[in-house]
């Protein structure tokens, strides 16, 4: 039987536990959430799922689910000390960052990622100066901006074209390329009222001729001598349209290329500690690579991982939490196209038979798979809508059967 408990800041709903079993409390239900919740499951834990709205994507799979003003620090505290899980783990950019630094420092409860990796996460600023300043990674040349002043200032210092971006942003999100003075000031509106937080400050970034951008997988565990961090095959990913991610692993790099890839990622994510995936973005020039972002847990670009590796992305996190051990072995070259809903869009509709239609049509695709989403994901940037996944001998074949299945799936709208 379910119990439930509400008041005005959080509200919980009870599933019979499993016995014994660790407890992990997920900060974020969303589509992504639920992928890491099943992740968790499987390998024995019992799964608390926290948002701040009911019905999230994770909350249909959890042991336990829990509404709560997440960015509402005394509300998230007085949730956790009820709770007492072993583990929090954040999966989401609205956590009041203050109460897990303070929950951290208790030391009766593992963080992850930990709070200082939450906070660069949504500090783009900070976390580029960690990597450019403090450890010396090589990046494109950039500049921050706190007005549209400065920013024409930086534009007549560094030329054009110039990227400008929020300091805090899902990729993509809120960017434009400067070619010209008066892009300036459109690109510092579109730029502080794109990013996740209310920030008057941007960056600015001199556009480096790359020969393509690749996600490399970082996991980070513990060895029986220390941290220790392994490496997944690079994921080359763009954007074909604004609703469109494509991905494929594994993209090659040159011996010269791959060995700085992974040497920016280890020190980079040495340098924010704690276990788990990492998600680190690069940009690769020949034998060059520059660092461009880190995230401290599995992203979109990784969701080739479900189909190409052993253990996908959300295993490979929900191990390296646990302390579990961890493997990256590819079991094929693959690619996916993952379709985001358009900004306030409703989920498209289609009746039975179409519907069979065109899956029928996209699963007559060699070795391809697809995963439509249903459910509403409001905490999402961009809401997921469906998925198509392919394998092949070769990334560049996976890549062609992936964009069928897309092809068809578009007939859903």
């Amino acid at each position: 039987m379910n119990d439930t408990t509400d008041n005005d800041s959080v509200s919980t709903q009870t599933a019979s536990p499993a016995l014994g079993s660790a407890s992990v409390m997920l900060l974020g239900a969303g589509e992504r959430s639920r992928e890491l919740t099943l992740a968790f499951q499987r390998l024995g834990a019992e799964v608390i799922a926290v948002d701040r709205y009911a019905d999230a994507p994770a909350h249909t799979v959890a042991d336990r689910t829990a509404v709560v003003r997440m960015t509402d620090a005394e509300a998230l505290t007085a949730l956790i000390d009820e709770e007492k899980p072993a583990y929090v783990v954040v999966d989401s950019s609205a956590v009041a960052t203050d109460a897990l630094i303070a929950l951290a420092e208790r030391g009766d409860v593992e963080v992850f990622p930990t709070p200082r990796s939450t906070r660069l996460s949504l500090d783009g600023e900070g976390l580029r100066r960690l990597a450019a300043d403090e450890l010396g990674l090589p990046t494109a040349p950039f500049w921050f901006a706190g007005s549209a002043e400065e920013l024409t200032a930086v534009a007549k210092h560094a030329g054009f074209p110039l990227v400008v971006k929020p300091v805090a942003a899902a990729p993509g999100e809120g960017e434009s390329v400067l070619l010209r003075p008066e892009d300036v000031e459109p690109a510092w509106r579109r730029a502080v009222a794109g990013g996740r937080l209310s920030l008057q400050r941007v960056m600015a970034e001199t556009v480096v001729d790359v020969d393509f951008e690749v996600t490399l997988l970082t996991v980070r565990t513990t060895g029986p001598t220390g941290p220790v961090v392994h490496f997944c095959e690079p994921i080359g990913h763009h954007q074909p349209g604004g609703n469109t991610l494509e991905a494929w692993q594994p993209q090659q790099l040159s011996p010269a290329a791959l060995d700085a890839a992974k040497s920016i990622a280890a020190r980079i994510v040495n340098s924010l500690g704690g276990r788990g995936v990492f998600s680190v973005e690069l940009l690769v020039r020949g034998d060059e690579v520059y660092f461009s972002n880190v995230r401290p847990r599995p992203h979109d670009s990784g969701l080739v991982t479900l189909r190409s590796q052993r253990l996908s992305e959300f295993e490979l996190h929900a191990r390296a939490i646990l302390g579990l051990p961890v493997d990256t072995i590819m079991i094929s070259p693959g690619a996916v196209q993952m379709e985001y809903a358009p900004t306030e869009s409703e989920q498209p509709e289609a009746d039975a038979a179409q519907q069979r239609s065109v899956l029928a049509e996209a699963l007559a695709v060699a070795e391809s798979d697809v995963r439509l989403f249903s459910h509403a994901d409001a905490t999402a940037v961009r809401r997921w809508l469906w998925l198509s996944t392919a394998t092949a001998p070769d990334p560049i074949v996976a890549r062609d059967r992936a964009r069928r299945v897309a092809a068809a799936l578009r007939r859903l709208r």
